[in-house]
């Protein structure tokens, strides 16, 4: 599987412009329904050395085709987050896991502030959650949410009293089987090192980078 040319597709989808993912550089394209950044924002994201850049209007459009670093354009910012996809025939399976409905994983949930929780995403789940227990209680957890284009977008948490055991690993490749099964696409999105070598560990291959921001009132 060309993974590159199939991330690319994902995220022209969300773009709301289809055909708009350049082969090298960088495309600065108006697209207000944009789903690369919150609304009224500019979105980028980088798939093997190439960006797309959508802009809510032409005018936030011209500020991002002008050659100043974009940053210094931000009044507000999202990421960088990474992004890593699986070829199929890359998939390092790493042991099993039982599934639960997400319901299960409110104690889990509890245990992390509210921007872990978010950042991990398992509360917006639409699979089965996959968990691993020890005393009966749920120590991590991995699901994911179906995204447009047949994509099956990965979330996995840890309990933190119980990382660095190899058990996110385990929950998350349950989670990845299950999304193969399906013939879904999985993709992998991460700020954290530890999270991006765990992906890493199952044969997700990072070929990317999300980042999103608001452009300064200066017109």
């Amino acid at each position: 599987m060309d993974v590159v040319a199939r991330a690319r597709q994902l995220w022209e989808v969300l773009a709301d412009r289809p055909g708009s993912f350049p082969g090298s550089g960088a495309a600065v394209v108006v697209a207000p329904a944009s789903k690369l950044c919150p609304p009224g924002w500019c979105g980028t994201v980088t798939i093997g050395g190439a960006t797309l850049v959508t802009c809510p209007d032409e005018w936030s459009a011209e500020q991002m085709r002008g050659a100043v670093p974009w940053e210094e354009l931000a009044a507000a910012t999202l990421g960088p987050a990474h992004l890593a996809y699986l070829d199929p025939a890359r998939f390092r399976p790493a042991g099993a896991a039982d599934a639960v409905v997400k319901d299960e994983l409110r104690q889990l949930l509890s245990v992390v502030d509210e921007e872990e929780a978010d950042e991990c995403g398992l509360e917006e789940i639409d699979s089965l959650a996959y968990m691993l227990e020890r005393k009966g209680e749920i120590v991590a957890a991995a699901g994911y949410r179906r995204w447009p284009d047949d994509v099956a977008h990965l979330c996995v948490l840890t309990h933190p009293a119980h990382r660095g055991r190899g058990l996110a690993r385990r929950v998350a490749s349950a989670a990845v089987e299950a999304a193969l099964s399906e013939g879904l696409f999985a993709q992998w999105r991460a700020r954290p090192v530890a999270s991006r070598k765990v992906a890493a560990a199952l044969g997700f291959e990072d070929i990317g980078t999300q980042f999103s921001l608001r452009l300064k009132e200066s017109r």
